[in-house]
């Protein structure tokens, strides 16, 4: 069985999982994957036509417990900026809306995204390609908060510190993790310490009442129900950094971390499903084939459609990317004339830098980082 420690707080059970165990292929799906499940949900692949993803749809993936703020209690929850900065602040929710705000559109995706298709597989949340969404955070740019409370010249890190938690490997704290401080400072992209999902305070299974959204990273780094932000004089070494988020081929290497979203083109699947054979079912003729492309990298550039599993490619249309939204997927649309018969649809993004996704996936013992082309059987009738 994989490590879980139960943590009874405030009358609740929370399931911490111990990163990195290979599961059996022919096990299915395990009670510790069910018992995350429940807790998570990942994007109807139908609600990519959305530009902006209502908070419902949006992928949910949380390590501990959902910390509970009654909303009477909200403004009173307060911010901590500590460490090496000059001028230590504490800044509860009135005080940060009074501050100007931005909001920016960011897609966000799990580092976990494709671990179900991964062979042997790591056992940890099943995501297939679902764990992903795109929305507008409105809230107050790191960058100020740290330059009001006056960085040290010796400060190499911001920690973040969430309210929720947990037990990983026997040891109780709080979720954490950490950015260089070029990256906390950056201007593009910009981190924002934010308070509002699509105009709207967070909901709490996405961070209420505050939490970072750090555009262009993977899920792990936008620290959620955020409470205190830490500049540090060395770099962060807890569990979710150092141990937890690391691309591994065995136990034993230190690996490299976990950081910036990899390139990825998702299809809206056509037709309508057939669940027995795991295929779609469409009729013969024209067909509109579309989705979205994002990478945290560098900007997409390109998006191919193949319609006989990769062995041959068309060019798709990509939707203009000036529309001020740089680190929010983008639409593509490709036409399809579908005839009779057994075909795979496959879409590949390639961004700015040259990345293209993988036709097949270098694995991992975290399952982190797939982003290997989605693959869609699909049955055309006879006419």
């Amino acid at each position: 069985m994989n490590s879980r420690s139960p943590v009874g707080k405030a009358g609740s059970l929370a399931y911490v999982s111990t990163p990195g165990r290979v599961a059996d292929p022919e096990e299915g799906i395990s009670l510790e994957e069910l018992a995350l499940a429940a807790r998570n949900h990942g994007l109807p692949l139908e609600a990519l036509r959305y530009d902006v993803t209502p908070p419902g749809l949006h992928y949910v993936l949380v390590h501990y417990d959902i910390p509970y703020v009654p909303p009477a209690e909200a403004d009173m929850w307060t911010l901590t900026v500590r460490g090496r900065v000059r001028t230590p602040l504490t800044l509860d929710l009135t005080a940060l809306r009074s501050l100007p705000s931005v909001t920016h559109r960011v897609t966000m995706e799990c580092a976990g995204n494709g671990r179900a298709r991964l062979t042997p597989r790591p056992v940890s949340q099943p995501w297939l390609v679902e764990a992903v969404g795109t929305a507008d955070w409105t809230g107050v740019p790191l960058r100020r908060l740290l330059a009001e409370a006056g960085v040290e010249p010796d400060a190499v890190e911001a920690v973040f510190t969430g309210a929720d938690h947990g037990v990983e490997r026997g040891v109780e704290q709080d979720y954490q993790r950490s950015l260089t401080l070029a990256d906390a400072m950056a201007a593009d992209p910009e981190v924002l310490v934010a308070y509002e999902m699509n105009g709207a305070p967070l909901p709490p299974q996405h961070g209420h009442p505050l939490r970072l959204v750090a555009p262009g990273w993977y899920g792990m780094a936008h620290v959620k129900w955020l409470r205190d932000i830490t500049l540090t004089d060395t770099p962060f070494a807890g569990f979710q950094q150092a141990v937890a988020y690391r691309y591994r081929r065995t136990p034993d290497e230190p690996g490299d971390p976990v950081t910036r979203i990899e390139p990825r083109a998702l299809m809206i699947p056509p037709g309508f499903p057939d669940f027995m054979s795991r295929t779609r079912v469409v009729h013969p003729g024209p067909l509109r084939l579309s989705g979205r492309a994002w990478s945290g990298r560098a900007p997409v550039t390109k998006v191919e459609v193949s319609t006989d599993d990769g062995d041959s490619w068309e060019l798709a249309e990509l939707a203009p990317s000036d529309d001020g939204h740089a680190w929010s997927w983008r639409r593509w649309h490709a036409s399809w004339t579908a005839a009779p018969g057994h075909h795979t649809l496959t879409a590949r993004a390639t961004d700015a830098e040259g990345t293209a996704q993988p036709l097949t996936q270098p694995w991992n013992r975290g399952g982190f980082g797939n982003n290997l082309v989605q693959r869609i059987p699909v049955i055309c009738l006879e006419p």
